[in-house]
């Protein structure tokens, strides 16, 4: 049987260590993921109004964060910030602003679709059947835009969880940066810890992100 470097997982504390390290990607992801909602929800109210000022900024907002990568985002805000600006921030709170910052976007464009996705003839027979401009999106909009969104809402938490693995790189100990050092600290005694220790990693993101996806096919065919 060939050596998967599985081995190195029961040394010392090393299985604990990456679980931990999980969590703290977990944590800033859920973090950002529950930000981006609340105001992504708000921004893409905003991005239906008329108002070309209000497009014009929000369209400026939606294209900075779609052309620039999350890693370069992570950089400007943790150093930029830090050196630059002079404001103290953590490597942590630097990850959970970027990624409410792209989330917002990402999940703002999406309530803007599926908003101007509804018929006008909706908002129409809800007029006509005497119901107050609240009352239909209460009752008609709301509902409908919700089931709309689920899946690429769900699509998009999936995407920051996985994301999260960038946040290594200006100093966050998550799981990946832990598989990292256990590596390098069995690399003489396990030389093939690399394999066993990056397929755990696999193994982990896919348990954190395959519920997600199930309760997303379970809403879809519930409201089907």
């Amino acid at each position: 049987m060939p050596d998967l470097g599985l081995e190195v997982l029961f040394k010392g504390i090393n299985m604990q260590r990456l679980l931990e390290g999980l969590w703290v990607s977990m944590r800033i992801s859920l973090i950002s993921v529950a930000i981006s909602m609340v105001l992504g929800l708000l921004l893409g109210a905003l991005m239906t109004r008329k108002n070309p000022v209000i497009k014009v900024l929000t369209r400026i907002y939606l294209e900075i964060v779609r052309v620039m990568p999350q890693m370069v985002l992570l950089f400007i805000a943790f150093f930029g910030a830090t050196r630059v600006l002079g404001i103290d921030i953590d490597a942590e709170a630097a990850s959970i602003f970027v990624f409410s910052f792209w989330g917002t976007a990402e999940m703002g464009d999406l309530v803007r679709s599926a908003l101007i996705s509804i018929p006008k003839h909706q908002y129409e027979s809800g007029a006509a059947l005497g119901l107050t401009e609240r009352q239909v999106y209460y009752h008609i909009v709301i509902p409908q835009t919700v089931r709309r969104l689920i899946p690429n809402s769900i699509n998009l938490i999936t995407r920051m969880i996985k994301t999260t693995s960038l946040v290594m790189m200006i100093g966050v100990v998550e799981v990946l940066k832990v598989g990292q050092q256990i590596i390098e600290a069995n690399r003489s005694s396990s030389p093939n810890a690399a394999f066993g220790i990056y397929l755990t990693v696999f193994v982990l993101y896919f348990i954190a992100c395959w519920p997600i996806s199930m309760l997303a096919k379970f809403l879809e065919r519930k409201w089907n």
